[in-house]
């Protein structure tokens, strides 16, 4: 298969520039630096991707078989509708984790997991692009009401708080973050690109196999520095120990497990082509690969901690110390373990239900916050999104607010001043008859 690439129009290429600017301050050094850090792969490029010659049959759904559509005039206007909000989505996840990368960039250990991460946002600034691309590239003034200025406008005037997806409105604290993040969060990107990869929509499938291919740098920019962590933890060194490793994957999967959407749905985009798994399935898949992680992880601490175990009778040691055995000194309490999939739940069929971080189940708001207070970490706790989260909890238990009505507000989407400060530098300039103003409408979750 063959690759082409492409720029977006002069206006939104300088847009996303002068975005990148504000957002990315270090991705000249990054340049400059590319081939001492990562000497084997071709310097990063900004641009489109697209994959030449994949299926051109719709592969799933009621109109399988029939010919992909190259654009979006020949999708039936649902399914136009449907993946405009898809796209839109997308976009606003890219810039989104290069916003909340950047608070805590420059706290890396180790210079080289820094460069991982800043690797990783310039990728997720040329998916954001990908994205942009699709949207500049067609005409989807059937679905959509706004211009495509004004749509890209939006979509690059957005900030953390403003986000599409509740998992791309947190503030990172530490390091930590940045790393269990890029292995749990963008572990579901990798799951949404692989189910548009064969999307109806020609266009959309195309963009994925590079995208697949930089995702899985992601992954590893995440699991490579936790198996480190890990692996330090069990030699007795205090950076990271394997109770932060616990809270911030305890922060960030119910967040994961969030983004496939509600457990009921999905059915819709399966049924026009545009994925081939419902929410709850892929959910499902998302978990089981969570849990191999997390095993992977207590085996390296268990084999650094006890050096005289082989490969081989690690695994046979880690099942029974999970199963409440000591083991030359070594609990259950030690490693890590897979928070339960309704745990700290605030969208889909397990939202404010109440369940522990081990299943534990609660029936009083108090209890489970004060619960809460144990297992996720400290500056998390004193942030607005957990308060947000908080109040609601405690609405929902007074009677005051129903559960729908809570899901809906997680999380609240605000503006401070009404706009991204950095609004003016990514607008458009002279060539334009009249400044385009960012859209104020309200971003709504993609089910």
């Amino acid at each position: 298969m063959s690759v082409k690439t492409t720029t977006l129009p002069k206006k939104y290429h300088e847009a996303v520039l002068r975005w990148k600017d504000v957002f990315l301050p270090d991705y000249d050094f990054l340049i400059e630096n590319w081939d001492k850090h990562f000497p084997n792969d071709q310097t990063f490029q900004l641009c489109a991707y697209r994959e030449m010659g994949m299926c051109a049959e719709v592969e799933c759904g009621d109109m399988k078989g029939k010919p992909k559509a190259k654009k979006a005039s020949e999708l039936p206007e649902e399914s136009a509708h449907h993946l405009f909000g898809a796209i839109r989505a997308q976009a606003s996840t890219e810039f989104g984790s290069i916003q909340q990368h950047r608070l805590t960039l420059a706290r890396a250990q180790e210079e080289e997991e820094q460069f991982w991460i800043l690797r990783m946002m310039a990728e997720e600034l040329r998916h954001g692009y990908q994205m942009l691309h699709l949207l500049a590239e067609d005409d989807w003034s059937s679905v959509s009401k706004d211009s495509t200025s004004d749509v890209i406008d939006d979509i690059l005037s957005m900030n953390t708080g403003s986000h599409v997806l509740g998992a791309f409105n947190i503030d990172f604290d530490s390091f930590v973050d940045n790393v269990v993040f890029c292995a749990l969060i963008d572990r579901v990107g990798k799951y949404q690109l692989q189910m548009q990869k064969i999307s109806a929509y020609q266009p959309m499938a195309e963009s994925m196999p590079q995208m697949l291919r930089e995702e899985a740098f992601h992954l590893a920019a995440g699991v490579v520095p936790m198996r480190r962590f890990a692996t330090a933890a069990a030699k007795g060194e205090t950076f990271v120990t394997m109770e932060v490793l616990q809270k911030t994957i305890n922060k960030w999967l119910p967040r994961g497990l969030e983004m496939f959407g509600d457990e009921r749905g999905g059915g819709t985009n399966v049924r026009l082509g545009l994925k081939p798994m419902k929410n709850a399935e892929a959910q499902r898949q998302y978990y089981r690969e969570v849990e191999k992680l997390v095993r992977d992880l207590n085996l390296r601490y268990l084999r650094a901690r006890l050096e005289n175990l082989t490969h081989g009778e690690s695994e046979a040691v880690l099942d029974r110390i999970l199963a409440g055995e000591t083991v030359e000194g070594v609990r259950r309490e030690d490693l890590l373990h897979m928070p339960h999939a309704d745990f700290f739940r605030r969208r889909g069929m397990p939202a404010f239900k109440m369940t522990g971080s081990q299943g534990e189940t609660f029936t009083s708001a108090h209890d489970y916050l004060q619960h809460l207070v144990r297992v996720l970490p400290e500056s998390y706790r004193a942030s607005r999104d957990y308060k947000d989260y908080a109040d609601a909890l405690l609405a929902v238990e007074a009677g005051t607010m129903t559960l729908e009505q809570a899901s809906s507000r997680m999380p609240a989407l605000r503006r401070v001043a009404g706009a991204c400060p950095c609004s003016k530098s990514v607008r458009w300039v002279q060539d334009e008859p009249a400044a385009v103003t960012a859209s104020e409408a309200t971003a709504q979750p993609v089910a």
